[in-house]
């Protein structure tokens, strides 16, 4: 099973130990289009703040950020699973699970990102800010620059078993999983369901959506379960407790679509 999260804005105050060394980083097949964003990120922030900050859709109190894209050859780094630190993260829990949990994830999660494309959570990086959804005056939108590396790079990693994708669309446009891969990938959607003068309404709850996310994948890892395709998926996560509704896709070497209902926020 391979799992695709995007990152999360909040992170880690600051990284600790060595610097980043990107000879090490997972996917090495990323490592020119790595290189390429790295470069241009940090002549631009150490070039013209304001600039920056424009470009990379930051406001004024978080000018701070651009400092430290500056110093991201140089800064400590630590395992993108500690960095990341938003609602999908928390509820992940990484740093409290079990050993074989742990060792699970580490071979399952894959985190999408502006910067690096794609790690692993024990890939160790330094804080940034720079999103997928950046326009870099030289080499454009980043979900474009990122497709003809992830379209050579994912298709093997994904192997031969189930791709689960919650990624947010900004991210997702990074690398779409064609073919056979397509078959055995599912996203998944969270609804909250509640009523309204006895009648059933759903929607979308962004902060929740996250939060539930996190806990079915932390669900899933301490279980050990391995679905190999999504039809697997949904009866696993029904096994689970959770409330699911799919339907395989009309048309063949299509991702299926999960709706998970929920009717407690939490």
């Amino acid at each position: 099973m391979l799992v695709l999260l995007p990152p999360s804005e909040g992170k880690a105050a600051s990284g600790r130990g060595a610097p980043l060394k990107p000879e090490s980083l997972s996917l090495p097949g990323l490592a020119d289009a790595r290189a390429a964003v790295l470069d241009e990120l940090v002549e631009l922030c150490a070039a013209d703040a304001d600039k920056a900050r424009e470009i990379l859709g930051l406001s004024e109190g978080l000018r701070g950020e651009i400092a430290k894209n500056v110093q991201l050859r140089t800064a400590g780094a630590r395992q993108a699973g500690e960095l990341y630190t938003g609602v999908l993260y928390d509820a992940l829990g990484l740093a409290t699970l079990e050993p074989d949990a742990r060792r699970r994830a580490r071979a399952s999660l894959l985190v999408f990102s502006g910067l690096w494309g794609a790690v692993r959570i024990g890939d160790r990086i330094p804080p940034y800010r720079c999103s997928m959804g950046v326009k870099l005056p030289g080499l454009g939108a980043l979900g474009t620059h990122w497709r003809a590396p992830m379209d050579s790079v994912l298709p093997e990693v994904a192997g031969s078993g189930l791709v689960l994708d919650l990624r947010s669309s900004a991210y997702a446009a990074a690398w779409k999983p064609k073919g056979e891969v397509a078959a055995r990938t599912a996203t998944v959607r969270v609804l909250h369901s509640q009523l309204v003068d006895g009648v059933e309404k759903r929607s979308v709850v962004s902060h929740f959506n996250k939060a539930t996310k996190g806990r079915l994948v932390r669900d899933l890892l301490v279980t050990g379960a391995r679905p190999k395709g999504p039809g697997e998926l949904v009866e696993a996560l029904r096994d689970l407790g959770y409330v699911v509704e799919a339907e395989p896709p009309a048309r063949a070497g299509r991702p299926w679509s999960l709706d998970v209902v929920v009717t407690q926020i939490h």
